[in-house]
C-alpha cells in the first residue's frame, strides 16, 4: 500500500525536499542527482512491475528444484533469473527512456553550467536562444538526432522481449 501511494505523488512535489537533500550532499552542479537516485530503484514502478511478474512463476518450479536437491540461490539463479528477462528488458527500457528524455531533473540540478547540460535542456537551449531567430531545422535534425538512440534501444529490447516471452514458461 506504501509503495501504490508513493508512485500517485508526483515528481514535482518531492522536487524541492529532494533539492534540499542534493544541496546539503554537495550533489548540485554535478552528475550524481542524474546517477545515484535511478541505481537505487527510485522508481516504485519498476519494483511493482517486478513484483506483479514474479507472481505469475508457477511455485511448481521452485518446488520440483528442491526436490532435486538444489539450493535457493540455486533456484534463484537457474530458475527465476531466465524467467524473469522479459521483465528486466521492459524495465530496461522504461528506465532507459526515462532518464533520457528527463528535463526537468537535469535543468533544477545542474545550474546554468552549458557543459553539464543534456540534450534535452541543450535542445531547449538551443530553440531560445538570446537574439537569434530558431533555426528550425537545425532544432529538427537535433531531435531527430535525440530520438535515435530510444529508438535502437526500444528494438533491442523489444525483440529480446518478445524471445523471453516465447522460451519461457512450462512445457507439456
Amino acid at each position: 500500500m506504501l509503495l501504490l501511494s508513493t508512485m500517485m505523488m508526483p515528481y514535482i512535489v518531492r522536487l524541492i525536499p529532494l533539492f534540499v537533500i542534493y544541496t546539503k550532499l554537495g550533489w548540485i552542479n554535478t552528475f550524481l542527482p542524474l546517477i545515484i537516485p535511478p541505481l537505487l530503484a527510485r522508481n516504485p514502478f519498476y519494483i511493482f512491475l517486478f513484483r506483479q511478474f514474479f507472481r505469475t512463476i508457477p511455485e511448481e518450479l521452485a518446488d520440483a528444484a528442491r526436490i532435486d536437491g538444489c539450493s535457493e540461490f540455486g533456484i534463484w539463479w537457474r530458475i527465476i533469473l531466465p524467467l524473469s528477462k522479459p521483465a528486466m528488458a521492459a524495465v530496461a527500457i522504461f528506465a532507459f527512456q526515462s532518464a533520457w528524455d528527463d528535463f526537468l531533473a537535469p535543468l533544477i540540478y545542474m545550474g546554468n553550467r552549458p557543459e553539464l547540460r543534456t540534450l534535452a535542456v541543450g535542445l531547449y537551449y538551443f530553440r531560445n536562444m538570446p537574439g537569434q531567430l530558431p533555426m528550425v531545422h537545425y532544432l529538427m535534425a537535433m531531435s531527430v538526432l535525440m530520438i535515435i538512440p530510444v529508438l535502437l534501444v526500444f528494438a533491442f529490447g523489444q525483440r529480446y522481449f518478445i524471445r523471453g516471452v516465447a522460451m519461457s514458461g512450462l512445457k507439456g
